[in-house]
């Protein structure tokens, strides 16, 4: 009988289209708004990511366990062989090294007196390298305030408020006094190339940048790092995917008792970020939920309007002497061939679209020029394995659910009424 209704519903375009249409126009929104929720509600997840933690971030665990007291004489050594194992075993996320650190700026005037000085908050990251992105991924080109991005050795970036305190503007030179990695005096002189609005205003007023080599440099940290932050290719934090890789990082260092030896740890584990990733999957799922009952409601009438604008086709086939459970449970089953049918096409679409979402995004850099560097440029969706099924919730279900409802219309038909009935 299944395949037999099977070929009635390809051959009955009037049948089988409309109903088929509808449900994969629902099923594609359910998957695609669903993904897109994901991604939006995951903004600040993606933010903190950019600018602290990292998808993951290798320190060394004496370095972990002071972290907010930016150690560099803890840092890591050796990192050009640690890349190699990082790369080599993770070869899906791009790993950057990046130096915290802190110091005193001074601005001097024309007479080499100082005309400002004020307490830095340092951040070295790979400007000069085309393959960290790290420039696109703190949104700095779009956040500069005045100037341009460093593209030399002893060139600065630094928050735009900071220079109005220091009296400094783009070309000026600046003074970093610090410590370097083992307790020594750092004296270092930079040319401010840019100024940038961070849109934080602890950042703004006191935070410079500058490329991670010049770092190194300064503070005596050759083939040394502070971190090492992991970042998915395409940009998006995967939970259960970093929760694997940290467990078999660090089972190869578990039998290595020295302080200095690498240690993996996942955005969720810094910055108390762990709670706010519960709170971001409930409330996701909050959503999801409320959309999948709407679109379930949606896709319900149309199995209910859809039975009933077969009333006479049934009327007929009741004349015809057929039982009506036979009619009954045939609409059933048509019900379910065309959810199944409209439920792939939809949530097939739907995942095409989130998967191009997530990798390539919406670029709404054009609209942000204002913007700072704590708000993204690109809209993002998010896969999850869930869209694999939820579009079939209201794509299914609610088809049938719909079409069992019309349908027990048929058993309300009287017989002897049948003939007056196709009469008129």
């Amino acid at each position: 009988m299944i395949r037999f209704i099977f070929k009635a519903i390809l051959r009955d375009k009037n049948r089988s289209v409309l109903p088929v249409t509808v449900v994969a126009i629902g099923v594609f929104l359910t998957i695609a708004l669903s993904g897109y929720l994901s991604g939006m509600l995951g903004d600040m997840i993606d933010q903190t990511a950019r600018f602290q933690t990292g998808h993951v971030k290798v320190m060394s665990r004496a370095y972990a366990e002071n972290i907010d007291q930016m150690p560099n004489d803890l840092a890591l050594m050796d990192i050009e062989a640690l890349h190699e194992e990082l790369n080599r075993d993770f070869p899906n996320y791009t790993w950057v090294n990046r130096i915290n650190f802190g110091g005193i700026i001074d601005a001097p005037n024309e007479n080499e007196q100082s005309k400002g000085q004020g307490a830095a908050m340092g951040m070295a990251i790979e400007l000069f390298s085309k393959t960290s992105g790290e420039t696109e991924r703190l949104n700095l080109e779009n956040s500069l305030v005045d100037g341009r991005l460093p593209q030399k050795s002893g060139e600065v970036l630094i928050g735009y408020e900071f220079a109005e305190k220091l009296g400094a503007k783009v070309g000026d030179e600046l003074t970093f006094m610090g410590s370097t990695m083992y307790g020594s005096m750092a004296f270092a002189s930079f040319e401010i190339s840019g100024t940038v609005r961070f849109g934080v205003m602890a950042m703004d007023k006191g935070t410079v940048i500058i490329d991670f080599s010049d770092a190194q440099r300064i503070l005596d940290m050759e083939d040394a790092t502070g971190e090492i932050m992991g970042f998915r290719k395409e940009e998006v934090f995967m939970q259960d995917e970093v929760i694997e890789m940290r467990e078999n990082f660090n089972a190869k260092y578990a039998n290595d008792s020295d302080e200095f030896a690498p240690i993996m740890k996942t955005l969720g584990e810094q910055n108390s970020m762990g709670s706010y990733l519960d709170l971001v999957d409930s409330v996701s799922a909050m959503f999801v939920i409320i959309f999948v009952l709407v679109m379930s409601i949606v896709l319900w009438n149309t199995g209910l309007i859809g039975g009933l604008r077969r009333y006479q086709e049934f009327g007929i086939r009741l004349a015809l002497g057929e039982e009506k459970g036979h009619i009954y449970r045939t609409m059933i089953f048509e019900a379910v061939i065309i959810g199944i049918i409209g439920s792939v096409i939809g949530t097939a679409l739907g995942i095409i679209v989130t998967l191009l979402m997530q990798k390539y995004g919406i670029d709404i850099s054009g609209m942000m020029k204002d913007a700072t560097m704590m708000m993204p440029s690109t809209l993002r969706s998010k896969f999850s394995p869930q869209l694999l099924y939820i579009g079939f919730i209201p794509g299914l279900f609610a088809m049938v659910i719909g079409n069992m409802l019309s349908g027990i219309g048929i058993y309300k038909r009287e017989t002897a009424t049948l003939f007056k009935e196709l009469e008129v």
